[in-house]
C-alpha cells in the first residue's frame, strides 16, 4: 500500500525529478536544471508513477501537462524542498545557525544599532538576525518576533523588559532656523513638530519654567520622518539627540538649547511566556555590553 511505504520507500531523486519537471513542464529543461539527461529524468518520474500507481503527467506532443494527482503533489513537494534547502543553508562552520527575529524602533536602529551590527555578526556568526523596524508600536506574538527594542517606561503587559539606556529629548532643527532662536521662549513663535506622544513639548517647556504655547504643528508617527522634516526647515522637532549624533556632527541638525526632558528609556523586551533561546540570550548580552561601552565613552 502506497501510504504505508510513502516516507520510507519513495526515492528522493524521483521526487526531485517530478517536482522539477512539474515546474518546468519539460523533462528536457528539468534535466538541464538537475544536470542529468532527459532520459534519466523521464525514467525517475516513471519509477515514481509506478510506485504511486497513478500517472502524474499527461505526455503531450509538445511538452507535459499535470494530471490531477500531479497538481496535488507539486505544491507539497515544492514547499518541502524549499524548507529543506532553507534549513541546510543555516549550517555554517559545523553549527546550525539560529534565527533571531528582532523588532526595533526605527530611530534606534539607524541612530545606534546599525553601526554596531557588524561587530555582532563577527562575534556571533551562528545568529541569523532578521530585523523589523517599527514606530514603537509592536505586537511580539502577532508579528512573530523573538524580542523587540522599544522606547518607554518598561511596563508592557506580559513582557520581560531589560533596560538599555535613557534617551532624553531635546529641540533639534535646521541651522538656518536655529540662528533665529536665542532663548527657549522664542520657540513659541515657531512650528513645533510633534510625535504621537501628546505631552512631550508641554513637559519640555515645564523643564525650562515656561508655559507651553498652543502647539498646532505637524504630527508624525516616526521620529526619523520628523527629523527629516526638521532638516528641511519645516519646524523644530523634539528628538533624542543621542540617536541623531551623525546629523548633528554633519551640521544637518542643530541643538539650539541644552535643556532636555526624560520621558523614557530604550528597553529590550520579550514575552514572558516564551523561553529565552541561545540566540536571544547572546544578543541580549552583546547589547548590554555595547550599551555599557557607549555610556563609558
Amino acid at each position: 500500500m502506497v501510504v504505508g511505504m510513502a516516507l520510507s520507500q519513495l526515492p528522493l531523486n524521483a521526487l526531485r525529478a517530478f517536482e522539477t519537471s512539474a515546474r518546468q513542464l519539460s523533462f528536457t529543461r528539468a534535466g538541464l536544471e538537475l544536470r542529468v539527461t532527459q532520459a534519466a529524468v523521464s525514467q525517475q518520474v516513471k519509477t515514481l508513477e509506478e510506485i504511486l500507481g497513478v500517472p502524474l503527467f499527461r505526455r503531450l506532443p509538445r511538452g507535459l501537462a499535470l494530471t490531477e494527482e500531479g497538481e496535488a503533489l507539486l505544491p507539497v513537494l515544492t514547499d518541502a524542498f524549499r524548507r529543506i534547502a532553507g534549513t541546510l543553508e543555516r549550517f555554517e562552520g559545523g553549527r546550525l545557525r539560529e534565527i533571531l527575529t528582532l523588532g526595533a524602533v526605527g530611530t534606534f536602529v539607524t541612530g545606534w544599532l546599525l553601526p554596531r551590527l557588524p561587530s555582532f555578526q563577527t562575534a556571533h556568526p551562528f545568529v541569523d538576525l532578521r530585523l523589523m523596524t517599527n514606530n514603537n508600536r509592536v505586537d511580539l506574538a502577532g508579528e512573530g518576533l523573538d524580542c523587540a527594542i522599544r522606547f518607554g517606561d518598561g511596563a508592557w503587559h506580559g513582557t520581560e523588559a531589560t533596560q538599555l539606556f535613557a534617551a532624553p529629548l531635546s529641540p533639534l532643527c535646521a541651522p538656518a532656523l536655529a540662528r533665529t532662536l536665542r532663548y527657549p521662549k522664542d520657540l513659541a513663535r515657531k512650528t513645533l513638530l510633534r510625535s504621537y506622544r501628546v505631552d512631550e513639548w508641554e513637559r519640555w517647556f515645564a523643564m525650562v519654567d515656561l508655559p507651553a504655547p498652543a502647539i498646532r504643528g505637524y504630527v508624525f508617527d516616526s521620529s526619523l520622518t520628523m527629523a527629516e522634516a526638521a532638516v528641511q526647515g519645516t519646524g523644530v522637532a523634539l528628538l533624542p539627540a543621542r540617536m541623531f549624533e551623525r546629523d548633528l556632527r554633519q551640521g544637518r541638525l542643530v541643538r539650539p538649547f541644552a535643556a532636555e526632558v526624560e520621558l523614557g528609556d530604550y528597553w529590550l523586551t520579550r514575552l514572558k511566556s516564551r523561553g529565552e533561546t541561545t540566540a536571544m540570550a547572546t544578543f541580549r548580552a552583546w547589547l548590554l555590553a555595547e550599551a555599557e561601552i557607549a555610556a563609558a565613552a
